[in-house]
């Protein structure tokens, strides 16, 4: 009896010795697959991309529809504005975003990590103030309302070009209008003039509204570019060199294919192909070449520019304090550029 009783002790830790190497194993097993999860999705953390709905940003888009981004981390990220923008990158929500030189001048005023890597476009018309046909011209906006969007570029346009004339905001009223009131504002009577741009420009002027400015006549000064965080550079090289290559991949390709690239660009800007096409008049996008020159300061076209706008935006306190714009361009990612 006692010989059998041991024998059932013996099983019996036998057994519980099994199960236990078997939970052991289990565990092991589970803590394996989550340390390796957590560094796969750590190594797969996306590049967000910040943009809004303007003709210039849109060969990131073109680069997404083209293929150029599959299998590559980064996800572009749609805004209203670029003042959306401008809050979502201080709120660690996007490392990269396509914004204009007074957003980027900005944003470094306070948040020293901003890096220009790509010079997007210069508004040579694209940006404009359009009034009530029967406005003759900007002096006759004093005491009217105005649609402004609230944002250092709409005041920055709305001030320039007073200043043609003579005049400041002061002498018309400004309206704060998001750029998504635009059209609906100036058609219900709400503003009798506004300082638009993109798809509100294109469907305005159609409808009959007169322009009484545009950016061509501040040459350089408006200039739409792509941002990142310095240290996103060091930490997402590949995702953050894929996205330059793409873009500039999809530039050539809008150059050499304008009709398809309409096409798969015009849906989500809300105009047709040839609309769209027609918005591309209003701007000048800088070749990878011009981009090494602009950024790489061989050229000083750009540096001269931004520090007339810095200066400008100070005299008009639209910037908090001086920033050094050559501190801001870097071209290390355009010089790099494979396509």
């Amino acid at each position: 009896m006692l010989k059998n009783l041991l024998m059932f002790d013996l099983k019996f830790w036998k057994k519980v010795s099994r199960k236990l190497k078997s939970f052991m194993l289990g565990i092991a097993t589970v803590t394996l697959c989550t340390v390796i999860l957590a560094s796969c999705t750590k190594a797969e953390a996306p590049l967000r991309v910040g943009a809004n709905v303007w003709p210039g940003y849109e060969t990131l888009y073109l680069a997404r529809s083209l293929g150029y981004y599959d299998n590559t981390p980064i996800r572009l990220v749609d805004y209203p504005s670029g003042t959306e923008e401008v809050r979502a990158y201080r709120n660690g929500e996007i490392e990269a975003a396509g914004i204009s030189i007074d957003q980027a001048l900005v944003l470094a005023a306070t948040n020293p990590d901003v890096k220009i890597v790509v010079v997007m476009d210069f508004s040579n018309g694209g940006d404009v103030i359009l009034g009530k046909p029967e406005i003759p011209s900007l002096q006759g906006l004093k005491s009217r309302p105005v649609g402004v969007e609230s944002t250092a570029l709409g005041a920055f346009i709305i001030t320039r070009a007073l200043e043609q004339k003579g005049m400041s905001p002061k002498d018309i009223k400004i309206v704060s209008l998001g750029v998504s009131e635009h059209e609906r504002a100036f058609k219900d009577g709400k503003v009798d003039a506004v300082v638009t741009f993109g798809s509100a420009r294109t469907k305005l002027l159609a409808v009959g509204a007169k322009q009484l400015f545009d950016s061509s006549q501040i040459p350089g000064e408006i200039v739409d570019v792509l941002i990142v965080r310095d240290d996103v550079i060091n930490k997402q090289p590949k995702a953050l060199q894929a996205l330059v290559d793409g873009r500039f991949r999809a530039l050539d390709y809008l150059t050499k294919n304008p009709k398809d690239a309409a096409i798969r660009i015009a849906p989500r800007t809300g105009v047709t192909p040839e609309q769209f096409l027609e918005s591309l008049k209003g701007l000048s996008s800088p070749n990878l070449e011009e981009n090494q020159k602009l950024l790489g300061k061989t050229d000083p076209s750009l540096l001269n520019g931004v520090k007339r706008l810095s200066q400008v935006m100070l005299e008009n306190k639209l910037l908090p304090k001086a920033v050094n714009p050559a501190l801001l361009l870097d071209d290390k990612l355009v010089k790099k550029v494979k396509y």
